[in-house]
């Protein structure tokens, strides 16, 4: 008893420190994944970026003002007019709720709870995949993964400050879910499985009730094709335990059609260009794989690897998990976030396995070279020792076994008790035994950790480098870094401010749908089309517009009730996401609605050109028209530094638009469409007489012009 109080007592101790150390590296992780994501904030301001995360912005905005029963019945008429949009069964209300939570509780400023939303939820995330790789491998897979995942540019790149945008929250809500998957399957807990159906919303019929409660999803639950495959699966395991006869081939028929669909890689950027039109939505390179998780695309084989050694429920799932990650990261870019947790958890079970393997050949090795003993390096000496002790270790337990058997028959209760004993304490004994027969050489051991360390500072220097240069800087405020110093470019929300200054409330602007968000939510004006793509042919008749001549282009914002145009322009400063590179999109969305626009009319052995090679229709189209106008006044060339040539057409003047704002750097460009023009343009003259001829008559009319607005 007394001997087994001395080994209780240095045990108790050292996981007693070993817990407490573990929450204090959490922690430090939890700053880290915080303070790694400011640096837009920093170097720039507290403001929101890109595109989406205004329109979330607003509607935080609008819930925190009125509460959330107008919020589920909010209909927005300042978007997709004259449709409108019901905003409350249309969004999505995690990040919108989360954030209202937050602003409620905690901060009582909007914008800056938005701003900081992100960074919070990156070391939820991280402590959420500690949890989960602890459940695979062990509190040190854990602690690793947690700190890869704080800095790996993936998820970096959707969670900087003012990335207001679902990935913030989705990842964390993700790798949570997975989490308490795997805590039920290895405690078998009713507790876990209750928490990961109210985690996930689409867990079996638990799930997918509380998950059609929220208006944007509805019956989408079990009816669209990314969400039937889960809930098909256990209503076939519920009719196969009652029906033997069941047809599986029968079930899947009717939704075949959209599983092919989700599993194609070319089928929208063939048949759908809304979808192709986004960028994030192509497929990545390989270029980009080493962006966004650097070293840990070499380390993941190696974790898929220590996953089989030994394979067990919670291990499987992690490689599925891996597996179906890395094939949808190939079908679109912006799927590489879902691929940043999966990495992280293999790469840690990689290093945590390797540096196990390394600190313990070195730890068996070590005590031999202080003694100077002769045979300190010799493999053969080191696995004799284990020999040796697995014996002492065998004989042990085999006089423990003889003492027991001597003493008085248990009852069968805790005879049962006593087997169950006896067996686990028999298993670490012999996997300690395995561990130890596992030693590599001293040198090779220290190399390899050393490596290891070496190659975990490139992956820190480069996560830095990422956050602070390649993800930080906002979409709407651009700068640039030339001879003479940084440069600085606001002519998004000089524009913005513009419009709400100079215009009317009711006033309606057009623009292409990549700016609708920003000019709702800054300019708080009416817009045609927006970020939110739900209806093909509104955008079609944008794209239609701005790529048909002036007049008739004109007629077609003038049937919308549009007052105002918004182009964007980086042929001055070289800013390559204008308007002109994105035509192409415009001519192929509303071809694929409008049959008269063809876009071999705008193609010049095959490429859309803007010099003089280019056709008739691209030169005379509105898009051209609107993004050109005086811009041989600029240089006396009208040099286009995007496409780094001179324009085909550079002095033209405009019938029915007029410019009224060009921001200082020409990269926003606002016109306004001219009234109508009087349809009698004089008195008509009365005939000298009525007894003309017939043939004088035809002659008469023969030469009366047509009025071009009949």
């Amino acid at each position: 008893m007394a001997a087994t109080a001395e080994t209780k007592g240095p045990s108790a101790l050292r996981n007693a420190f070993g817990g407490v150390l573990g929450v204090f590296i959490l922690l430090l992780i939890g700053v880290l994944a915080f303070s790694i994501r400011i640096f837009s904030v920093i170097k720039y301001e507290s403001v929101i970026h890109e595109f989406d995360p205004y329109f979330n912005y607003r509607v935080t905005q609008y819930l925190t003002k009125n509460g959330i029963y107008d919020f589920w019945n909010w209909f927005d008429d300042r978007t997709w007019y004259p449709l409108g949009r019901v905003i409350g069964g249309t969004v999505y209300p995690g990040l919108t709720l989360t954030a209202g939570s937050m602003w409620w509780y905690v901060l009582d400023m909007v914008e800056t709870v938005c701003v900081f939303t992100a960074p919070i939820f990156s070391a939820n995330a991280a402590w959420a995949t500690y949890l989960l790789t602890k459940e695979v491998k062990g509190t040190g897979a854990g602690l690793i993964a947690a700190a890869l995942l704080a800095m790996v540019p993936s998820y970096i790149s959707r969670s900087v400050a003012g990335s207001y945008d679902n990935e913030a929250v989705a990842i964390f809500a993700l790798v949570f879910t997975f989490y308490l998957y795997v805590k039920t399957l290895n405690t078998g807990s009713l507790f876990y499985a209750t928490l990961n159906a109210l985690s996930y919303f689409y867990m079996v019929v638990l799930g997918t009730l509380l998950a059609s409660l929220v208006p944007v999803v509805g019956f989408n639950a079990v009816m669209t094709s990314e969400h039937f495959a889960s809930f098909l699966v256990f209503m076939e395991n519920v009719t196969l335990k009652h029906n033997d006869h069941y047809n599986i081939e029968e079930a899947f028929s009717w939704h075949y059609a959209q599983l092919e669909c989700c599993f194609r890689r070319t089928y929208a950027s063939k048949y759908i260009p809304i979808i192709a039109s986004v960028s994030e939505h192509q497929p990545p390179t390989w270029p980009s794989y080493f962006m966004d998780i650097n070293v840990l695309a070499f380390l993941v084989p190696a974790g898929i690897i220590a996953c089989f050694l030994p394979l067990s429920d919670a291990s499987s799932f992690a490689v599925l998990y891996l597996v179906t990650s890395v094939y949808f990261s190939g079908v679109m870019v912006r799927l590489m976030l879902v691929l940043a947790p999966a990495a992280c958890i293999m790469s840690g079970i990689a290093l945590s396995e390797a540096y196990d393997v390394f600190t313990r050949s070195i730890k068996l090795q070590l005590p031999n070279i202080l003694d100077n003993s002769p045979d300190a390096g010799d493999i053969n000496s080191v696995s004799s020792i284990a020999q040796n002790d697995a014996s002492k270790i065998d004989s042990h337990a085999t006089t423990n076994k003889s003492e027991t058997v001597s003493k008085e028959r248990p009852s069968r209760k805790n005879r049962k008790k006593e087997k169950e004993k006896e067996i686990v304490e028999k298993v670490p004994s012999n996997s300690e035994n395995k561990k130890r027969l596992l030693v590599l050489p001293l040198e090779a051991s220290a190399v390899s950790i050393l490596l290891l360390i070496v190659l975990g500072g490139f992956y820190v220097v480069h996560c830095v480098w990422a956050a602070a240069e390649a993800y930080s800087a906002p979409s709407i405020v651009l700068t640039s870094y030339a001879p003479d110093g940084l440069h600085v470019f606001d002519d998004f929300r000089e524009a913005y401010a513009w419009l709400r200054h100079n215009t009317d409330v009711d006033d309606k602007v057009a623009s292409w749908w990549d700016y609708g968000y920003q000019t709702t939510a800054m300019a708080n004006r009416t817009v045609i089309v927006d970020n939110n793509t739900w209806n093909n042919t509104h955008i079609a008749t944008v794209g239609t517009a701005m790529s048909s001549p002036e007049k008739a282009a004109w007629e077609i914002f003038n049937s919308l009730d549009v007052k105002y145009v918004l182009v964007v322009f980086g042929g001055l400063v070289g800013y390559p996401s204008d308007d002109i590179n994105k035509f192409l999109w415009m001519v192929r969305i509303g071809g694929g609605v409008f049959p008269h626009i063809r876009e071999p009319d705008y193609l010049r052995d095959g490429q859309y050109r803007i010099d003089a090679q280019a056709t008739p229709t691209m030169l005379n189209c509105l898009m051209y028209k609107l993004s050109y106008y005086r811009f041989v006044e600029t240089d006396g060339k009208a040099f286009d530094r995007v496409r780094r040539t001179e324009i085909g057409k550079k002095y033209f003047k405009l019938t029915h638009f007029e410019e009224v704002f060009t921001t200082h750097h020409w990269m926003v460009r606002i016109y306004k469409l001219k009234p109508p023009k009087n349809r009698i343009r004089g008195k008509l003259k009365k005939p000298r007489s009525t007894s003309k001829s017939s043939s004088s008559n035809q002659k008469r009319a023969g030469n009366t012009q047509k009025n071009p607005w009949q």
